[in-house]
């Protein structure tokens, strides 16, 4: 296999994870995930031959996600407005309401955590698993299970709250 199949292979099997990822950042707004994957995979691909394989590729391709998602938000300086397009609006169903609801809670309480929680609760939520996040941000796996059981305490506390 040559290297632009192989890297073919690595973007179809962690894009999806890094844009829900990039959203969570993006605070629901899809054009600005999709950006900030693209520029992820830019990165992944002009410094694949930096990657010495002494953390698993994943663990590598989701620093970069969350370095290109902090870097854009320093620029930017500001918050990001809440997608309000979030779930599609010809939704009747009551349940389905309440579900779009939620998920603007959830993602407006994210958006209130200090940065390396947001990182924490971001990569926990795409089920990447826990030895591989405390890999990714430099945590003992016990601080992170610690650090992880707060913010969701924190934020089931927000979203029942709104605070």
């Amino acid at each position: 296999m040559n290297i632009e199949q192989d890297f073919t292979t690595i973007y179809n099997l962690y894009a999806p994870k890094v844009h829900r990822l990039c959203l969570g950042y993006a605070s629901g707004n899809n054009e600005l995930a999709k950006e900030w994957l693209q520029e992820t995979f830019i990165k992944v691909w002009k410094h694949r031959n930096s990657f010495k394989g002494k953390s698993s590729i994943d663990t590598w391709i989701y620093r970069i996600a969350v370095n290109q998602c902090l870097g854009n938000l320093r620029k930017q300086k500001k918050t990001i407005s809440i997608n309000e397009n979030l779930v599609p609006n010809n939704i009747t169903d009551n349940n389905s309401n309440n579900d779009e609801k939620n998920i603007k809670k959830m993602y407006h309480c994210i958006s209130q955590l200090n940065e390396q929680n947001r990182v924490l609760i971001l990569l926990e939520l795409e089920n990447i698993p826990q030895a591989t996040i405390a890999n990714t941000v430099g945590l003992a796996h016990g601080t992170l299970r610690t650090r992880l059981s707060r913010i969701r305490k924190t934020l089931l506390k927000c979203i029942t709250n709104g605070k």
